[in-house]
């Protein structure tokens, strides 16, 4: 039996998303990003964990700013409002649980 594939897309300009794996308890995520590229502020009810793979980070979680580099981790609780800035061009891996449906959703072009 194959595991499903899931498609690259991008929500914002330099940021690539890529559902890894998920069932309705859990969900992990790739995220790559270009230099200069920023996961825009917002914020969700669902509990967020993100792990720096490679490149540098400037985190916000509710307003206080954080400098992530490779190995580095972050937990973001639900309804926190967060985003980051990549410094230097790397990728995260995100968990978020309960799964995020909307990133199952087909995009439109």
């Amino acid at each position: 039996m194959s595991l499903p594939t899931y498609p690259t897309v991008s929500p914002d300009a330099g940021v690539h998303r890529r559902v890894l794996s998920e069932n309705a308890d859990l969900m992990v995520v790739s995220f790559r990003f270009e230099t200069g590229a920023e996961g825009k502020l917002h914020k969700h009810p669902h509990v967020q964990s993100t792990y720096v793979a490679s490149g540098r980070f400037r985190f916000f979680r509710d307003g206080v700013p954080y400098e992530l580099a490779p190995g580095d981790s972050l937990v973001i609780p639900g309804n926190v409002e967060h985003g980051c800035q990549c410094l230097e061009a790397g990728e995260l891996i995100d968990c978020f649980t309960p799964r995020r449906d909307d990133f199952l959703a087909v995009p439109t072009p």
